[in-house]
């Protein structure tokens, strides 16, 4: 059950709101990186320590992948640069942070950064952050001391009866679990193809790659992340030239390589670009290109990681 008391924090005074609820005043809608950036992160604190949590949990984190929607320029490492290592360890579904980290969080998504995530301690307490500076949180409890401590610090707190970032109206497909039996059918894939290609979600929007042989599938598989959502493709083809000249006249795709040192790469490119792919991957070892279109891709097998326990609760 998602808490039963939510709060809208804004910077945005309700009287300046038309009848449609719209906001008319003159506001920014970025943050100022100031002043008023703190005191959004001050009134989180306080709704939060008024509700007895001091760590929460990270759920559906995302970063910014080929498009980027928000206001501010994307940045180098996501806004995570001082949180997390370069590879984004410990930024995954499930991992938990100190109200601290998690304030810093709340900092990057606010700027428009690039990372995205909600914030959650079970059923007691969320946080979630929108468009335009608006910041909504969640409690089981009323906490009016942090709405009073949310109008000290400039702000507005209005009452709603639920979030609209909250997971409830997340459209999530259902996803198989990697468990045992998805292994066996890897197994058995890899016995009559030899090899393919494993691509790696541990993170919304990115992701780590790997060619999968009936050897080294067991200790790629004990280097997976927490919660990452598996795809198993057909394995990249030697002759790259022949899939540079199977690209299609119009549209995306996402083109996918090995490297002369083994490392694979992958990067989207649309019909312009083809020029300055084929210099790119010019002496690759091998590739394939991947269709964007949901209803065109089409792996071989796709499921979720469970926790230690078997259970699965990525939302993917």
């Amino acid at each position: 059950m998602p808490p039963s008391f939510v709060h809208r924090i804004t910077k945005y005074d309700p009287t300046d709101r038309d009848e449609r609820g719209h906001y008319t005043g003159t506001e920014d809608t970025v943050s100022d990186h100031g002043p008023v950036e703190a005191a959004y992160l001050a009134a989180v604190a306080a709704f939060a320590e008024t509700s007895g949590i001091d760590r929460l949990e990270i759920r559906e984190p995302a970063v910014t992948g080929f498009v980027h929607f928000g206001e501010e320029a994307p940045v180098e490492g996501h806004g995570l640069g001082e949180l997390f290592p370069a590879d984004l360890t410990g930024y995954h579904d499930g991992a938990e942070v100190s109200l601290p980290v998690a304030l810093e969080l709340v900092r990057a998504m606010l700027r428009d950064q690039g990372a995205w995530c909600r914030l959650e301690a079970g059923d007691a307490f969320t946080v979630h952050v929108g468009w335009d500076q608006y910041v909504y949180v969640g409690s089981d409890r009323p906490c009016p001391d942090a709405v009073t401590r949310t109008r000290e610090l400039g702000l507005f707190a209005e009452p709603l009866t639920v979030s609209p970032y909250a997971a409830e109206f997340d459209e999530t497909e259902e996803v198989e679990t990697a468990d045992e039996d998805f292994w066996t059918r890897v197994r058995m894939t890899l016995h009559s193809r030899q090899s393919a290609l494993l691509e790696e979600a541990y993170v919304r929007n990115t992701a780590r790659w790997h060619r999968l042989t009936p050897k080294n599938l067991a200790a790629v598989r004990a280097g997976l992340g927490p919660r990452a959502l598996l795809t198993i493709w057909p394995d990249l083809v030697p002759d790259v030239g022949a899939v540079l000249a199977a690209l299609p006249e119009e549209g995306a795709v996402e083109f996918v390589w090995e490297t002369q040192d083994g490392t694979i790469s992958h990067t989207v490119v649309d019909d312009t670009e083809y020029q300055r792919l084929a210099a790119l991957v010019a002496d690759a070892r091998a590739a394939c290109a991947l269709p964007l279109d949901l209803d065109e891709r089409r792996p071989l097998h796709r499921a979720a990681l469970p926790d230690s326990d078997g259970v699965p609760r990525a939302r993917w």
